[in-house]
């Protein structure tokens, strides 16, 4: 099955279904999905612990399969062994080998994906300084690192084979505020080189810098998708902002702005924050008396 639009990500009605040990259906941790990801866009995937971001990745990755429905990445099935050199992947918690040092881990992982020894003597001290790992901290092994830099690396363990996608799950965590804007930083940098970045991250206000669109998943179904931008404006409150006005004038600004003789005024939606749309859209969803974190099932769901 071929991506003809051109996206880097189609996703139609993808679901899955997990079974009990009788083969009954026991969680929908997805539920019809159905989903474009522009190529060259920083694209924002939310939702509480439960809500079905984990089994997404995984079905992109084709590290699982679908129950229904049917996704493609760059042009390709997901789990077509022929992208995988175009992907790279930061998941939640980066488990690599605790007895290499930062530079020993980059090499090994280019040595799978068969990058030549001239590239990757090239490459490999290229991101770790992008990365952020200073010339000391390269020598030592990775179960000195903290979690800060264990993130660095496994950020440039993603990035050794120069892919098109790259999917991060919670890039920023254990990072201070300066390896954090740093590594928002990045993203946008990738996304100038022409590069898809998939993010999923707890931290709202990350999402909310460097994110072109989002989407929020809530139990397994999506509930809302769109520019971050038109999503957090407060569609029935208008704002106006206008320079050597008294208060008395503004009552009137719509009607009379041109009398008042202030043609500089703007009036626009006033936005709200990404945290708060959040909140609002899983609270609307939650069933009363229930837990807005996310169903126990999805949670284990999400575990797997």
């Amino acid at each position: 099955m071929s991506n003809i639009n051109g996206a880097a990500v189609q996703t139609n009605g993808l679901t899955k279904i997990y079974k009990d040990f009788w083969g009954r259906d026991k969680v929908r941790a997805l539920d019809n999905l159905s989903l474009t990801i522009n190529r060259g866009e920083v694209f924002g995937l939310l939702g509480p612990n439960g809500s079905g971001k984990s089994t997404t990745i995984k079905l992109l990755l084709g590290l699982i399969w679908p129950t229904a429905g049917s996704a493609t990445v760059l042009g390709h099935d997901a789990g077509d062994t022929r992208i995988n050199e175009k992907i790279g992947f930061l998941p939640e918690e980066s488990y690599l080998y605790r007895f290499l040092n930062g530079e020993e881990t980059l090499r090994f992982y280019g040595r799978l994906f068969k990058i030549p020894r001239r590239e990757l003597n090239r490459r490999v001290p290229e991101l770790l300084d992008i990365v952020g790992l200073d010339p000391r901290s390269r020598k030592r092994k990775l179960r000195e690192y903290s979690k800060g830099m264990a993130r660095r690396i496994g950020l440039a363990q993603a990035m050794i084979n120069n892919p098109d996608l790259l999917l991060l799950d919670e890039p920023t965590t254990g990072l201070d505020p300066i390896g954090t804007r740093e590594m928002k930083d990045l993203i946008l940098s990738l996304k100038r080189q022409g590069k898809t970045v998939i993010l999923c991250s707890h931290l709202l206000a990350d999402v909310q810098d460097v994110c072109d669109r989002i989407t929020i998943l809530y139990r397994g179904r999506m509930q809302t998708l769109g520019l971050v931008r038109e999503l957090l404006q407060v569609k029935d409150v208008t704002q106006v902002e206008a320079r050597g006005l008294a208060a008395p004038q503004i009552d009137s600004l719509r009607q009379f702005l041109k009398e008042l003789g202030a043609p500089d005024a703007v009036i626009t939606n006033p936005t709200t924050s990404l945290e708060d749309l959040f909140v609002r859209i899983v609270r609307e969803k939650t069933p009363p008396g229930q837990s807005s974190v996310g169903s126990p099932e999805g949670a284990q769901a999400a575990a797997r």
